[in-house]
């Protein structure tokens, strides 16, 4: 168990993505999965789940591959408070169901998923500036959260402009990005993968990392990401 938790709340990595469908839930997942096998009891926290309805499988959803992760006892209304059919973004997923998406709420279920666990793990949905609410961006709840950032990002072509882009974004709002992970990371990264790397380690000055392939439904623990060292307190959170 850790014993650095402070009085004010828990510590927690919030992790993000340069896009959708570029390794966020299998980073969120692979981070829930080392500290429990650490063994840290791990709340997880997504703020909003689009495309439920889907017809494409009958796999699990992010917020249930975090959980499943995580090994944590939260409900389903614990870990993703807003849940919707349509795979589209939040805002509209909400504004298509009549309703909209509540930044108070979103941090008073936050603080409610922490309960009971050393450390949360919060993923976002797609980037930074996707609209929780029309004047509410998913950059909005990390700087309120006030955690640490990590970054998923694509290894190969395309992606030293989209993660700087990020990293930029991230840091404008005061968020403190930890490290960039690159997914998946091949057995025998290309010249150009290598390249990308090296490049986003010296033109963003933060830790670049690659993660091989996991299958997010069965999330190895990784030994090669400094997940604890990349926890700390909880920043001062900004107003919601």
């Amino acid at each position: 168990m850790r014993s650095d938790r402070p009085v004010t709340g828990t510590p927690g990595l919030f992790v993000t993505g340069t896009d959708t469908e570029v390794g966020k839930t299998v980073l969120a997942c692979t981070v829930a999965a080392t500290l429990s096998a650490a063994g840290e009891r791990v709340r997880v926290f997504k703020p909003a789940v689009t495309g439920l309805e889907e017809p494409e499988d009958d796999s699990p959803s992010d917020h249930e591959l975090l959980r499943l992760a995580a090994g944590s006892p939260q409900s389903e209304d614990s870990v993703a408070p807003y849940r919707f059919g349509p795979p589209v973004s939040p805002h509209l997923a909400a504004a298509e169901a009549g309703i909209q998406i509540e930044p108070l709420r979103l941090l008073a279920a936050c603080r409610r998923a922490a309960e009971g666990g050393d450390v949360l793990v919060v993923e976002g949905v797609g980037g930074l500036l996707v609209p929780l609410a029309r004047d509410y961006l998913v950059r909005d709840l990390a700087a309120a959260l006030g955690f640490p950032v990590l970054i998923a990002a694509r290894p190969g072509l395309g992606t030293i402009s989209h993660t700087l882009m990020t990293i930029e974004c991230a840091r404008a709002r005061g968020l403190y990005v930890r490290a960039v992970v690159l997914t998946p990371w091949p057995e025998s990264p290309s010249i150009v993968e290598r390249s990308n790397m090296e490049t986003l380690a010296e033109l963003g000055e933060l830790d670049v990392f690659g993660l091989p392939h996991q299958d997010p439904a069965r999330p190895a623990a990784s030994p090669t990401l400094p997940i604890e060292r990349w926890l700390g307190p909880p920043r001062p959170a900004l107003a919601a």
